[in-house]
């Protein structure tokens, strides 16, 4: 294509003349004018057009009115210049993905093997006595050894075709919808041009040359241009050159505007001169070779390669040429006139793939654990099918040499070699099934599958990882406007002529000389691209476009009954003489008119109490301005600001200031422009808080995640808005600070950052109000690189500025806004909300949860069958002298539970379920407690049923026995069940894995999944045909439907252990391990690792004990309660009831057998004896149990509300003081002797 584009079309061709003359300037010489930089560029402009609007005129357009839009201009514009796209690499091939899933190690060695016993079946030894070469030998017919021997070498490699197609495929898929997400992205970026007259927003493939574009803060340019007209335009061109500062452009000194460049400061208008692979961009995607895989269109092989050739050898002469070159000398420029942007990069981009690998973030906390526990997986797999193999060789060797006494004859080699091969055979298979490489699938299903929903969910997700990361956070710092609130801004408070409005005034109560002034102020003084549209449906709200400040004071100006477009007509943008444009360090944005006289007036508006902080005089009401002193800001403040911050207003002061003809200041000197100016206005500028962000932040500190607000707003504004939102609770004892004040806690003396400051703050930190960028970044830096807590800290953060890039790009997980966003923060993004909405940050936790969730339940199941199947092979094989299950049932089960159970339950939907618990962390093992005990308790039972099976199942069942069958013997029914069994069994346990925390309904939500019920139907009815219809290739025989039965009731047993299995509480397994940490075992100290082990540990068997002790508790209460009303009733007949006994002193049961007892007030006023820790030699101890680990039930009883402060030993004074313990009871017992009195003891 980059070649195809300068020849251009057949047809293109032909009329390459017609078109150069239609529009006088060709492709060639705009390519070679973009490569010009500074003067160089000026002057090449000056001598061939006399300035930008002569080459506006030489491409047919009007740097006023633009394009006209028509069709068939810009479809010749395509054809003259090329369209605005970069052609993608060529994806892979079906074919190169099965030669990629065809290099797995342990699949090359299965077909290696294959191979050979395919080889060896068909080969017959002349004259071999099979009867001398051993019983195991000799025992099968000669007849069907011959037709049938093949087969299983035959289905071992149609086994592996089938999991490499699988495997492919996944592959295939999983790109094709990586490709859609990409052109998803692509389709999201829009630019604003001006076509017949009007600015209109186009997606970024359908800009032609020639379009007038309007470039603006934070754009990320789409084509290469040249400047029009510029305010104060500062460009990012570091992608191209390397260099990091900012290059300021104007049309007088630089006007040169490349594609792939930021905009960081200010906005213009430029006229599209390059686009696609024409631009700057495009011509180094050539040179990176981005389309050497075909995607340039040239299908001729040879003739790239001797290009290549040819390239490599002008690189290598290049070489040799700059070693002679001085060394620190640096070249401007090479022979060709191609500037230096262009040096680094060579046709490989070595350099660059290097320099790319060291600024990727570091591997996902998922992946790592994932990798580390496939490895130690694969080293025990590879260690019992070596150890099978040995002990199957050794015992062949034993008995048919030492046992049978049979001599060694080289006829006997071919058939002892075939052994020799099943043996092998038969390792390769258990080291096949053993190791996990379901794994990586089931992560990229998992993370696939949740990418796609997501975006149902308005998360357009950039980087994979990032969706798996956001499941461990645990902390998310959030911008203010447009993320928590809903980005719809209005006036609603105004300060002006002296006076506080608590609503818009009208016309009238403005005097006219301020009300002109403050409408001319808002009309020039904010950008033009932002305006105020009709609404699109009727009775609606006008569209705002554009910054929504802007449009707020816009709105103001219509709500006073004055149109700003008629201002701006009057004073188009070219008229403007200067522009000062917002950022974050200005905090305000200021505009420059030249009057007719020659004198100047600047109007400027921003944050309130900096710019106040800048006037000298202000407004009243009879238009007159009057000095302004620090007293009179103070007040202003107290009076005004302050009461409008409360309520949560956006506080911006307007001003302006006059410069005389005489006096001219430097513009370039802001410090000293921006002073000395006469304040207008001060409005109040009213953003809701979105009404489903309260819930949603509730939900995240329920799911232990903490909400930060950093805002650029002022803190008052900042602290109603975070207390609305639920981020700040009345009586917390949480921080709010201010940019300034965050700096001066944070640094020492030298005003370097110090970490152990950070520290003391951030945990406490919830609102962080006039921030900058910086702050930002630092606060993120700090709490990600902060060791205060355990667990490492693992940080999201939302941004929609330019300068946000950085704290996106140090977060964890960077979320950019998909509205209000620049490109710049969508580019340094992970995940775009293309709502721009706080709720749909909750929707990505829960699916990253979810992400976590399902690989862990893909673990329980695929180790559960590891286990069984290498235990099982391993034991047959040393037992019977051959696997139970065969290598092609193995590679069927290996299917089963890597590919298929990976897409069942890596699918899984997300339950609200999964915001109740708090964040796994970094260091949380992906198999726990609870997983293992499902593990191996599953693992006991298939093993106990496989083995009975084995070794009496012809008994039990009645038929043939199935062991010790000789080389290629025919299949028997006994080794049919045992295969039939154990993948039933596995069917079942697949119910089972879905619950990995003990829960006991695994049927919960599956019919919510369609994916899993598919798959578990799907594979039942294969195995039913493998079974019946399988023969000789499977090793089956058909079934009887009785023994199907029996084969369907003990998979079917499994789940009815399982409920067995999540009875058992798991702090009674304290022997278990966990496995698949993210940091070494040993790296943890000992007594953490105890901690860390229980406070996660989510275990259903715990919470149904508890539950019980609970209802036993109450049940207990209820008696006790009913006693102590005898005790009252019979005590105030008693006749010991001025008698004291020994344990009376000390027992507690009952302090109000006074007469006046009154039954209604017994409930409430029933001690809790967990808290009572002096009275330990009390006689009996109510309304508790204790439990193993000491915890007392009585803290869970729901009565707990209902009591008071419990009446300790040293509260029983007071108590009688108050009259509940008569003075002289002295807490008599009831009479020792009666019946009563032993079952409240023994109670």
């Amino acid at each position: 294509m980059a070649n195809s584009s300068f020849r251009g079309p057949k047809h293109g061709r032909r009329g390459s003349a017609y078109l150069e003359a239609e529009f006088s300037c060709s492709l060639q010489e705009l390519r070679s004018l973009m490569e010009l930089r500074g003067d160089d560029a000026q002057d090449r402009i000056r001598q061939n057009y006399q300035d930008v609007n002569g080459l506006c005129t030489r491409l047919r357009t009007s740097a006023l009115e633009g394009l006209d839009g028509s069709w068939e201009d810009l479809e010749l514009r395509r054809q003259a210049f090329g369209p605005n796209v970069i052609p993608p690499k060529k994806p892979k091939t079906f074919v190169q993905l099965v030669w990629e899933a065809l290099q797995d190690v342990t699949l090359i060695i299965l077909e290696v093997a294959a191979v050979i016993s395919l080889g060896l079946s068909f080969y017959r030894p002349p004259h071999a006595d099979r009867d001398s070469c051993g019983s195991a030998a000799g025992s099968v017919g000669d007849e069907g050894e011959a037709e049938t021997g093949w087969i299983e070498g035959a289905a071992i490699l149609l086994s592996v075709v089938c999991v490499v197609l699988v495997t492919a495929f996944n592959d295939w898929s999983k790109e094709k919808q990586f490709r859609g997400l990409q052109n998803r992205i692509e389709q999201e970026q829009k630019f604003s041009v001006l076509r017949a007259g009007q600015m209109t927003h186009i997606k970024v493939s359908d800009i032609v040359v020639g379009d007038i574009a309007h470039v603006k803060y934070g754009d990320l340019l789409p084509a290469d241009g040249i400047l029009i007209q510029g305010n104060d335009l500062k460009i990012d061109e570091s992608s191209l050159t390397g260099e990091s500062d900012h290059v300021k452009k104007s049309t007088d000194k630089d006007p040169m505007l490349l594609s792939g460049t930021h905009v960081m400061e200010g906005s213009g208008k430029m006229v599209v001169t390059a686009v696609g692979v024409n631009s700057q961009t495009g011509i180094i995607f050539a040179l990176l070779g981005a389309n050497d895989d075909g995607g340039d269109g040239d299908d001729d092989k040879t003739e790239r390669k001797k290009r290549r050739k040819e390239e490599r050898k002008k690189r290598e002469k290049k070489d040799k040429r700059s070693k002679k070159d001085e060394k620190g000398k640096k070249a401007g420029k090479n022979k060709d006139g191609v500037p230096v942007e262009m040096e680094p990069l060579n046709e490989d981009a070595e350099p660059e793939k290097k320099k790319n690998n060291l600024r990727k973030k570091e591997k996902s906390v998922l992946q790592g654990k994932l990798t580390k526990l496939a490895v130690q997986i694969g080293k025990a797999g590879l260690f019992m099918s070596t150890l099978t193999v040995i002990i199957l060789i050794v015992r062949f060797l034993l008995d048919t040499f030492w046992i049978q006494g049979i001599p060694w004859t080289s006829e006997c080699v071919p058939v002892y070699m075939k052994f020799l091969v099943k043996f092998f055979i038969i390792g390769v298979t258990v080291l096949v099934v053993a190791v996990p490489e379901g794994l990586p699938l089931a992560v990229t299903i998992s993370l696939a599958y949740s990418v796609k929903k997501m975006m149902k969910d308005n998360n357009l997700v950039r980087h994979l990882d990032a969706c798996e990361t956001m499941g461990n956070a645990t902390a998310i710092c959030s911008d203010k406007t447009g993320t928590l609130t809903m980005n719809r801004m209005t006036v609603v408070q105004a300060y002006v002529a002296g006076c506080y409005h608590k609503k818009v005034p009208e016309p009238s109560l403005v005097p006219a000389k301020i009300l002109d002034l403050l409408v001319l102020g808002i009309g020039v003084n904010c950008a033009y691209t932002t305006k105020i549209m009709p609404p699109d449906k009727e009775g609606g709200l006008p569209r705002q476009v554009g910054n929504k400040t802007e449009c707020a004071l816009l709105g103001l100006s219509l709500d006073l009954k004055r149109d700003y477009q008629s201002i701006r007509n009057e004073f188009p943008e070219e008229k403007l003489f200067k522009v000062y444009t917002f950022n974050s360090v200005r905090k305000s944005m200021s505009t420059v008119l030249k009057n007719h006289d020659g004198s100047y007036r600047m109007f400027s508006k921003g944050a309130s109490e900096i710019l106040l902080r800048k006037c000298c005089k202000i407004l009243m009401e009879n238009g007159v301005a009057k000095a302004f002193k620090p007293r009179d800001r103070e007040k202003l403040m107290k009076t005004v600001i302050e009461p409008m911050a409360s309520e949560g207003l956006r506080t911006i002061c307007l001003a302006y200031r006059d410069f005389t003809s005489a006096d001219q200041p430097d513009w370039d000197d802001e410090a000293d422009i921006l002073t000395g100016l006469t304040c207008i206005a001060v409005v109040g500028i009213e953003d809701p808080v979105r009404p489903e962000v309260p819930e949603a932040i509730r939900k995240c500190q329920r799911a232990g995640i903490t909400v930060r607000m950093v805002t650029g707003d002022n803190i008052n504004t900042a602290r109603a808005i975070a207390s609305k939102c639920g981020i700040l609770h009345p009586g917390d004892d949480f921080l709010c600070l201010e940019g300034k004040e965050f700096n001066r806690r944070i640094r020492n003396q030298l005003g370097e950052i110090e970490q152990e400051r950070i520290d003391k703050i951030w945990p406490k930190l919830r609102v962080l109000a006039r921030s900058s960028p910086t702050d930002k970044h630092t606060l993120v830096k700090g709490i990600i690189d902060s060791a205060v807590l355990e667990q490492r800290q693992v940080v999201a953060v939302t941004g929609d500025g330019t300068n946000d890039g950085p704290a996106l790009k140090k977060a964890d997980v960077g979320f950019a806004m998909g509205i209000a966003g620049t490109d710049v923060a969508k580019e340094a993004s992970d995940i775009i909300l293309t709502d721009d909405n706080f709720s749909s940050i909750v929707k990505a936790v829960m699916w990253g949860r979810n992400v976590y969730d399902s690989i862990s339940k893909f673990l329980q199941f695929q180790l559960t069958v590891n286990v069984v199947a290498v235990i099982v092979a391993f034991t047959g094989a040393c037992v019977t002298q051959d696997s139970p299950l065969k290598a092609v049932q193995m590679l069927w089960v290996n299917l089963i539970m890597d590919t298929f159970a990976s897409l069942a339950l890596a699918t899984e939907p997300p339950t609200e379920a999964l915001l109740l618990r708090s964040p796994y962390g970094r260091s949380k093992p992906l198999v726990s407690r609870t997983m293992m005990k499902n593990i191996l308790g599953h693992a006991v039972y298939q093993l106990t049923v496989i083995f009975t099976l084995l070794f009496v199942g012809e008994i039990l069942l009645d038929m043939d026995c199935g062991r010790n069958a000789p080389l290629h013997a025919p299949p028997s029914e006994h080794y049919t069940m045992v295969f039939n069994t154990f993948v039933l069994m596995q069917l079942f346990n697949e119910l089972n894995a879905r619950k990995i925390h003990g829960e006991r309904n695994v049927f919960d939500g599956v019919l919510d999944n369609p994916i899993f019920c598919s798959i578990v139907l799907g594979t039942f009815l294969i195995q039913v045909l493998i079974v019946q219809f399988g023969g000789k290739p499977f090793s089956c025989v058909s079934l009887s439907i009785e023994q199907w039965l029996w084969c369907i009731f003990l998979g079917f047993g499994s789940l009815l252990w399982g409920q067995l299995v999540s009875s058992i509480p798991t702090r009674w397994l304290k022997f278990l391990k966990t496995a698949g940490h993210g940091t070494k075992q040993e790296e943890i100290p000992e007594e953490e690792l105890e901690e860390m082990k229980d406070p996660d540990e989510i275990d259903h068997a715990e919470m149904e004990l508890r539950r019980g002790q609970v209802l036993w508790c109450r049940g207990l209460q209820r008696i006790q309660t009913q006693i102590r009303v005898v005790n009252a009733f019979r005590d105030s007949v008693s006749p010991y009831e001025n008698l004291e006994t020994p344990e009376s002193r000390s027992s507690i049961h009952n302090f109000m057998t006074h007469p006046e007892f009154r039954i209604d007030d017994s409930e409430p006023q029933i001690p809790l004896i967990d808290e009572m820790e002096g009275e330990d030699d009390a006689p009996t101890k109510r309304n508790s149990v204790v439990l193993p680990n000491n915890t007392l039930i009585a803290t869970s009883l729901p009565e707990r509300s209902q009591l008071p402060p419990p009446l300790l030993k040293d509260q029983a004074p007071q108590a009688r003081a108050a009259g509940l313990i008569s003075a002289n009871s002295g807490g008599l017992p009831p009479c020792p002797g009666s019946p009563l009195h032993s079952l409240e003891t023994s109670l």
